[in-house]
């Protein structure tokens, strides 16, 4: 047979009922937990020795360098992280932290407070003295806190202000020092700049001699300032001539470029610089001239006098307006030569005072560089020595404030450890983060069958029924016991899965040991024959058969003797106090049960049970390891796979359930078995329906079927 191929199981999507079911599930493990961290935080804040805590606040500036030769002294204008950060080290340093031991005796003290009676080292008192300091920054200021912890707070306080102290006295020693290295740099620096300033004093005089040079003014306002004044002035002129060229040049090549026609007009407009009346009359009257020729041609002949009078004067005046224009653009053509001309002698002249100026320049430089570094070299030595005098005052007077004592410790009597408040909720917290985290990772590591929907995702099939924990038998608890209503439901829903009415052996099976097939098979056979039904059970577990014990009667006779042909059918089939339900019991054990079950004699015995029975129900072995069930399997009209709530994995049941299918079996639902109603409420449901029906009254319950094959249906709101 072909192999079952399993469809791949959807997204799981958790809802908020799913966690609310993992913790009151898990809830004893959550309780546990929860109750071990309180008591251990509650046991710790008991037990552990009081830690008391003592705080000196310190103000820190930055000394100034050893010598500001650029900038005299000033003051730290803002925070510096990285210097309060260096001071935060050097506090808790192995030099500071030995003198305070020193100076406070801490060796002995701190011995004889642990219980210990001869002094420590200095080092085991620097490594236990430097865990208990903290130094940090008080929040937006450029104070520092030095925090100290001890089991007395008179030693917390005493500790702090000898840190402080140590500190404060580092900090002057550092200064002191480096004034000290800075006097002798400056006094060095002092001599050499002496000797630097005296010989370039001499060198200016040497040059001021042999270029003889009359320094009496500014070297700005010296020889040069003649041909700097020359200059300046050659420069405007130079500027003025070339706005003309440039102005007449444009005008007369715009001028050129235009029609004969349109000359006059555009010349008149162009040169505005002067007005030329001429030009404008010729205008006018060839204008008048071209009027009176129009009129005279309309009226008279060519030859009339007044004709070639007319058009004598047009003449006439055509050649005295061309001559003007003609007159007009050679005296633009005139102004453009001369100012180019004049723009060449003005920059000639102011190349030749430019280069005039500079042959002075260069002759007159030395002398001036000389000057220059004289005055350089006297402002060194007047800032040295100004630097000098101020240092030599401030280190008779040591700077005191660089490090200022605000807020001395003082002793606090309020423990800061173990902080009870803090120390118990956060037990309290911990306690239910690592109980809820506890049970979800129990949860998430069981794979076994949680919920219907569970099967219904991995399995692909119907759950036909849920069967409560610590079931009985039917037998013995009666029709009447709410455990019998799950089995009704059981019994509704095969029948309504029932697609052929000829279908009647049933064989209820299950993936390992101990999930309750025996249990359920014999429950559901007694709800069918409470019925009316008659109704066989078969136990067809050759290996462990356990439905006799159930029944109280003998297994020496049973499926095995008639398979053998030893008895005859009405000799292995016996009675029970229900009268319509029978019993085969299994029998001897042969030595090879498979080839028993897988006879064609038990195919012979199936059918003839069919014809005698209404239903046959056959018991067998767990599924997995061993072949017996796989082979009832192939030859039952109906399976039912038994699933025990949280027994097995998952990957097991999907095996058991692919096994069945793989041998042709006709699996046609799922029943879930031992669930506990009362701690699951994806079950209550169920566990109130089951109450419910106990005194449920008739009109709701209808029968489907025919007289001898009754099915109770419940009648359910839609809502």
């Amino acid at each position: 047979m072909d192999s079952v191929t399993t469809n791949e199981a959807p997204e799981v999507k958790l809802h908020f009922l799913d966690y609310w079911r993992v913790i009151r599930l898990r809830r004893s493990l959550i309780l546990v937990v929860f109750l071990l961290c309180v008591m251990t935080s509650t046991l710790l804040t008991i037990w552990l020795p009081k830690q008391y805590s003592s705080m000196v606040q310190i103000e820190v500036q930055k000394d100034d360098p050893e010598v500001a030769i650029a900038e005299a002294h000033q003051p730290m204008l803002s925070t510096d992280p990285f210097f309060l950060t260096t001071q935060f080290k050097i506090i808790e340093s192995y030099r500071i932290l030995t003198n305070v031991i020193v100076n406070l005796h801490l060796d002995q003290k701190l011995a004889l407070q642990n219980g210990i009676p001869n002094p420590w080292s200095i080092d085991e008192t620097y490594d236990f003295l430097v865990h208990r300091i903290s130094v940090e920054q008080t929040r937006m200021t450029s104070l520092i806190e030095i925090s100290v912890r001890n089991q007395s707070p008179d030693m917390a306080a005493l500790i702090a202000n000898g840190v402080a102290d140590s500190y404060k006295q580092f900090r002057v020693d550092q200064w002191k020092n480096s004034r000290g290295r800075g006097i002798e740099a400056l006094k060095e620096k002092m001599a050499t700049t002496t000797n630097d300033l005296q010989a370039a004093q001499d060198k200016v005089d040497n040059l001021r001699t042999a270029l003889h040079i009359n320094d009496m003014y500014d070297p700005s306002a010296a020889s040069l300032d003649l041909l700097t004044k020359s200059l300046e002035d050659w420069d405007h002129y130079r500027v003025m001539a070339k706005a003309d060229y440039l102005e007449y040049s444009n005008t007369l090549f715009h001028l050129h470029a235009l029609p004969t026609n349109q000359l006059g007009m555009a010349l008149a407009i162009a040169y505005g610089r002067q007005s030329d009346p001429e030009l404008v009359e010729l205008a006018s009257t060839l204008r008048v001239a071209k009027e009176k020729m129009v009129d005279v041609s309309q009226n008279y002949g060519p030859d009339m006098p007044l004709y070639k009078t007319v058009k004598k004067l047009l003449e006439d005046s055509a050649v005295a307006y061309q001559n003007k224009i003609d007159a007009v653009m050679a005296g633009i053509e005139t102004r453009v030569n001369q100012d180019k001309g004049l723009l060449q002698l003005y920059q000639d002249e102011e190349e030749q005072i430019t280069k005039s100026k500079n042959e002075q320049a260069q002759k007159d430089r030395p002398y001036y560089d000389a000057k220059a570094d004289v005055e350089l070299k006297r402002r060194n030595y007047d800032q040295l020595a100004t630097l000098l005098i101020r240092e030599i005052v401030e280190e008779g007077q040591p700077n005191q404030s660089v490090v200022i004592v605000c807020n001395p410790a003082r002793p606090d009597k309020n423990p800061v450890w173990p902080k009870t408040m803090l120390i118990i909720p956060l037990g309290v917290i911990v306690g239910l983060m690592v109980g809820l985290g506890l049970a979800f990772f129990i949860e998430y590591l069981d794979t076994s069958v949680k919920t219907i929907d569970d099967v219904e995702r991995s399995l692909q099939a119907p759950v036909l029924g849920v069967i409560p924990q610590n079931v009985g038998l039917i037998l013995d608890e009666g029709a009447e016991s709410p455990h019998a209503e799950a089995y009704r439901v059981l019994r509704t829903n095969l029948l309504f899965s029932r697609k052929n009415e000829s279908w009647n052996t049933i064989s209820v099976l299950s993936g390992g040991a101990g999930e309750g097939k025996s249990t359920t098979l014999f429950n559901l056979a007694t709800v069918f024959a409470q019925n009316g039904q008659r109704i066989l059970v078969v136990d067809s577990d050759l290996r462990r058969p356990t439905l006799h014990k159930v029944l109280h009667v003998s297994n020496t006779v049973g499926l095995t003797d008639f398979l053998l042909k030893q008895r005859p059918l009405e000799e292995v089939i016996q009675k029970t106090k229900v009268p319509t339900l029978d019993f085969m019991a299994s029998g001897k054990l042969p030595s090879s049960s498979m080839s028993i079950l897988g006879s064609a004699q038990m195919k012979e015995t199936i059918q003839e049970l069919k014809r005698r029975y209404e239903f046959i129900f056959f018991d067998s072995p767990p599924l997995l390891g061993v072949s017996d069930a796989s082979i009832l399997a192939s030859e039952m009209d109906m399976v039912l796979q038994v699933i025990q709530y949280r027994r097995y994995p998952q990957p097991m049941t999907l095996r058991a359930k692919q096994m069945i299918l793989k041998v042709g079996g006709n699996l046609v639902g799922i029943v879930l078995n031992n669930i506990n109603m009362s701690q699951d409420e994806n079950y209550y449901y169920y566990s109130g329906y089951y109450e419910y029906q106990t005194h449920a009254k008739d009109e709701n319950v209808v029968h489907v079927g025919d007289a001898n094959k009754t099915a109770s249906v419940e009648i359910k709101p839609k809502y």
